[in-house]
């Protein structure tokens, strides 16, 4: 059916051929816009995915805003702390300051008094 040439090309057959069958301009008419979207796709989905694309953003604004919360109530906390330290230097020493922390920590009271225990004993850090 197909005789090699002299020169071992097989000779083209009518009608019938790669290029053709496709055609090599409607080939490059399609794989340049085939191409673009794949680009284009890539990119957009990392708009949107991986560790600096939008959605990770928006979980790093909730967790600054989560913390902020935590930082106003740390901070509140500390400004506590730091008034009964002030109290209780010997520069701006309260009596009753000093009086409250003496009974605390070593369990005094007057024989007039009655103490109510409330079940949670503070802890020593």
């Amino acid at each position: 059916m197909f005789a090699a040439s002299r020169d071992g090309v097989l000779p083209e057959v009518k009608g019938f051929s790669f290029p053709s069958l496709l055609g090599e301009k409607r080939l490059r008419d399609i794989l340049g816009p085939f191409l673009t979207l794949c680009i284009m796709a890539y990119f957009v989905y990392h708009i949107f995915q991986g560790e600096r694309g939008l959605l990770a953003w928006l979980r790093l604004q909730q967790k600054i805003k989560e913390d902020e919360i935590v930082l106003v109530d740390l901070q509140s906390q500390r400004e506590v702390l730091e008034r009964k330290v002030y109290l209780l230097r010997p520069d701006s020493l309260d009596r009753d300051m000093l009086e409250e922390r003496v009974r605390l920590l070593l369990n005094f009271a007057r024989p007039d008094e009655v103490v109510i225990r409330d079940g949670a004993p503070e802890r020593k850090k």
